[in-house]
């Protein structure tokens, strides 16, 4: 049985390091996010982070498995592509928890601003372009 010792996380104490990024972009970049997100400890195949935004995501897909998001605060409107029709709208909220599966492109918009903790899995699939559904978008062969 492997021991070790446990990652401790003060949540509150690194929340209010961050700050609120306004005008979030499917095209914004790591450094226009910087003071926004943390990444606060590797968990299984990934990591767990926190994210504070309005505005649009960029669609993605986790490619190794289920990600996990809790709404800590705020609102969101999680878009996903759920099977062959058009991408799907659910509005969430402060306290829910949604889980976005294997394989799955969703993104993230909120207008007057959210905070996430995601347990997202590596490697994922990114596409930084604001269109309607990420199938429209070619890809690249394998």
């Amino acid at each position: 049985m492997p021991s070790g010792v446990p990652s401790i996380i003060d949540l509150n104490a690194e929340l209010a390091k961050l700050t609120m990024f306004r005008g979030r972009t499917p095209q914004s970049t790591m450094a226009d996010r910087k003071g926004s997100s943390a990444r606060l400890a590797s968990y299984r195949d990934g990591g767990l982070s926190v994210t504070k935004f309005a505005g649009k995501g960029h669609w993605e897909a986790h490619l190794a498995g289920d990600e996990l998001i809790h709404v800590l605060d705020g609102t969101a409107t999680l878009e996903i592509v759920c099977d062959d029709g058009p991408p799907q709208s659910f509005a969430l909220r402060a306290g829910m928890i949604a889980v976005n599966p294997r394989g799955a492109w969703h993104r993230f918009q909120s207008s007057e601003g959210v905070t996430l903790m995601a347990a997202t899995p590596f490697p994922s699939e990114v596409i930084e372009l604001d269109v309607d559904d990420p199938r429209t978008v070619p890809r690249k062969p394998a």
